[in-house]
């Protein structure tokens, strides 16, 4: 359900015992942009509170060169893997560059994905939703700014402009709200034999509904495929290995074809650091290589920078 009265409110409250010209910059940002704010909360679980404070504060109440000229809201910077439009901005050190948008818009959806996609922020999904000081401290914590007051400023923004009502969404939109990205990712044992139709005389695992084991000291590919009456070439084929590789304690093998997308709720993956590793990524989430390379249109595997992204469904 889309909040459409929530600017109207807003401006109405401004007129109470003032002016509309009396508003002040932050309650002219808030009117503007809180119910795209709170459509992003249900969109990727980032709390509404948190993504106006940000965009306040990095933004200038909107005014700022970067959000008038780029629309960029949130002073995300290139980063290698940004191909879109940019422009450059004196900030930490002179001239340096910053994302462009076509739209606030696409400035505010990339923060979201930002947060959600990139593994240094996930553990903040965690966090219940109204938790907004958990959330600023977090942020500072992940890296987000380097100012030390980051978490007291967007604190404030957020109680004096009582933003945190945002953050309470009716029965309906919080079944919308994606489940944490931990929680999608998280392997979840298996607890009856015809779940998967494989023996459980050892502890299984799935990931996005594919079963796994974690191999133990001393066994092999061949070996685990022994074990589970498959094929040697079988289990090869199904980790996205063409020939048979050394097997670390601890490494998932799956037992089974992967799926060839992620669940809802894990759209992509944003690299961290420049050349990970494109078949861990596969493994990580049981996709197939190749399913992910045709969903980014890749023709071979990539060497992946910092800042790519991977769709993942």
């Amino acid at each position: 359900m889309k909040r459409t009265l929530i600017a109207f409110a807003l401006a109405l409250l401004c007129l109470c015992g003032a002016g509309a010209g009396d508003s002040t910059p932050q309650q002219r940002y808030v009117e503007k942009y809180a119910d795209m704010a709170v459509r992003e909360m249900i969109r990727s679980g980032v709390p509404a509170s948190i993504t106006l404070a940000q965009g306040m504060l990095e933004s200038g109440n909107g005014e700022s060169k970067l959000a008038v000229k780029g629309r960029n809201h949130f002073g995300i910077k290139c980063h290698k893997g940004w191909t879109g439009k940019t422009m450059k901005v004196d900030d930490d050190a002179p001239g340096e560059c910053f994302r462009v948008y076509a739209s606030v818009e696409e400035s505010y959806r990339d923060h979201s994905d930002f947060l959600r996609y990139r593994d240094r922020y996930k553990f903040l999904f965690d966090l219940e939703r109204t938790d907004y000081k958990g959330w600023a401290y977090g942020l500072k914590k992940a890296g987000y700014a380097t100012d030390p007051s980051y978490p007291a400023k967007l604190i404030r923004y957020i109680e004096e402009n009582n933003l945190s009502r945002f953050d309470v969404l009716k029965e309906v939109e919080v079944e919308e709200v994606p489940l944490p990205p931990h929680r999608i990712e998280a392997p979840v044992l298996a607890m009856a034999d015809e779940e998967f139709h494989f023996p459980l005389t050892r502890e299984l695992y799935s990931i996005n509904g594919v079963p796994f084991v974690y191999s133990l000291e001393g066994e092999t590919y061949k070996s685990i495929a022994k074990y589970y009456h498959l094929f040697h070439k079988e289990i090869l084929y199904f980790n996205d290995l063409k020939k048979d590789a050394p097997l670390a304690p601890g490494t998932v093998v799956y037992l089974t074809y992967k799926k060839n997308h992620s669940p809802k709720g894990l759209d992509k993956y944003i690299v961290e650091e420049d050349g990970e590793d494109f078949h861990s990524i596969c493994q990580r989430f049981a996709l197939k290589e190749k399913a992910v390379l045709k969903m980014n249109g890749l023709s071979k595997t990539p060497y992946l920078r910092e800042g790519d992204e991977l769709k993942l469904r």
